[in-house]
């Protein structure tokens, strides 16, 4: 049984064989993008900045002399940022950094028997680039997000993309949570011609080893065609969504606010309402409509509605069940006992719990990242972290005792694979006595 609510169906118990079509996210564009996306790859990586310079203005329609911002123009954007959220970029920072430090830590070494000694070291990864929208939604705190654990990783060289506005300027914002970042090598270039630059270098901007951000579907496209020419990506991405997991004890009206703050974000977002209450389904519905009447960017939230579902469960175990099929970028989790609730959750990029964290509080200061999978990619990824930016080296170091104790079972394996050479590399150290 489906009924409307507003733009936002309504689903009445559905059966478990009705989940995968009821879960089924907005389609990726990216097979009619593909042809568009790999012309400006091309463009770029035989061009390079007059390629970028280029595209800017046909794409953007803005004019750019140089892609690098000097440095005059990210101190003068202290002046052009309020001194209210300066200070809210401040807190943001401060907390985001004490979160991503305490997963800084220092290797154990194993001896995994006697004479044999394991262990593995975080290595920066060197080159970072980091794209950043600078479009109907300018995200100043994406900066924070990626450039400071970038920085606790010890990355050697971050560098950051984001589009310049009309008038071939950054927003100021994005120049200041920068600088408060540590990030000082900032170039004009956004969407896809931003990430071919980054994967293959231009004259001014250079190559880096991993990239990572948001953006639109050019620049999703993008990111999954050069991950297949030797440059990392932080993850597969698709439209960002919420899933509000609630019982008859959630608040009405901070349920409808949850489910439009992500509703806004784009037309191609969805959020999804899971609850075994059809009473608080009803009345969520009702918030929704008087909430939106008054929201700016209505226009994108009512978009994103038609790709959304309110869907009432029989109890709370099938509740649990629906939002682990769903693997939900951001889950809150609305219910008294939302703790216990969540030790069963498997699959959300970040949970939020209890009636007073909502998921705005983690896209911007709470302290983790927002840069989460997305599309059902919360099964096998996680969000970035400081693991992110760093590669792991294992390492080692086997005294003579040690071989002579793993010798004999290391010959006969690859003998038995038919190795012999590896064999004679264990064999000749312990017949000629040296380790």
């Amino acid at each position: 049984m489906s009924l409307t609510l507003n733009k936002m169906q309504l689903i009445l118990l559905p059966n478990p064989q009705q989940w995968p079509d009821l879960l089924r996210r907005p389609a990726l564009e990216a097979s009619t993008l593909d042809k568009d996306v790999r012309r400006i790859l091309l463009k770029v990586k035989k061009g390079g900045d007059k390629a970028i310079k280029k595209l800017t203005l046909d794409i953007d329609g803005v004019k750019t002399k140089d892609l690098l911002v000097s440095a005059a123009e990210i101190r003068n954007a202290t002046a052009d940022v309020p001194a209210g959220l300066q200070k809210a970029i401040g807190i943001a920072a401060s907390n985001i950094e004490k979160f991503h430090s305490s997963q800084l830590h220092e290797e154990r070494v194993v001896e995994t028997m006697p004479g044999v000694k394991c262990w593995r070291k975080s290595v920066p990864i060197e080159r970072i680039g980091l794209y950043i929208p600078g479009g109907t939604a300018p995200l100043f705190s994406t900066v924070l997000m990626l450039g400071i654990p970038a920085r606790l990783a010890g990355c050697r060289e971050i560098i950051l993309c984001t589009p310049p506005q009309t008038k071939g300027m950054i927003n100021p914002a994005i120049l200041y949570a920068a600088q408060l970042a540590g990030i000082t090598r900032i170039y004009k270039a956004g969407g896809a011609q931003a990430i071919a630059a980054m994967a293959y270098g231009t004259e001014s901007i250079p190559k880096v080893y991993k990239i990572f951000g948001p953006g639109n579907q050019y620049v999703n496209l993008a990111k999954q065609l050069v991950q297949m020419e030797n440059t990392a990506i932080d993850m597969p991405a698709g439209p960002s969504e919420v899933c509000v997991l609630a019982d008859e004890t959630a608040n009405e009206n901070f349920v409808a606010a949850d489910l439009l703050s992500q509703a806004e974000h784009g037309p191609d977002s969805q959020v999804l309402l899971v609850t075994p209450s059809s009473a608080l389904a009803y009345k969520v519905k009702e918030k929704i409509t008087q909430q939106l009447a008054n929201l700016p960017r209505k226009t994108f939230a009512m978009q994103s509605l038609l790709n959304s579902k309110a869907v009432v469960v029989n109890d709370m175990d099938e509740g649990i069940a629906l939002v682990n099929e769903y693997a939900a970028e951001h889950l809150i989790i609305a219910c008294d006992d939302a703790e216990s609730l969540s030790k069963r959750i498997v699959n959300a990029g970040s949970v939020f719990l209890g009636h007073y964290s909502p998921e705005s509080a983690g896209d911007y200061a709470s302290g983790t990242n927002h840069t989460l999978p997305t599309h059902g990619f919360a099964r096998m990824y996680s969000g970035v972290s400081v693991d992110s930016f760093v590669k792991k080296i294992t390492y080692q170091h086997l005294t003579q005792e040690g071989l002579a104790n793993i010798g004999e079972a290391v010959q006969l394996m690859a003998t038995a694979e038919g190795l012999e050479a590896h064999a004679r590399a264990i064999g000749i150290r312990i017949s000629q006595g040296k380790a």
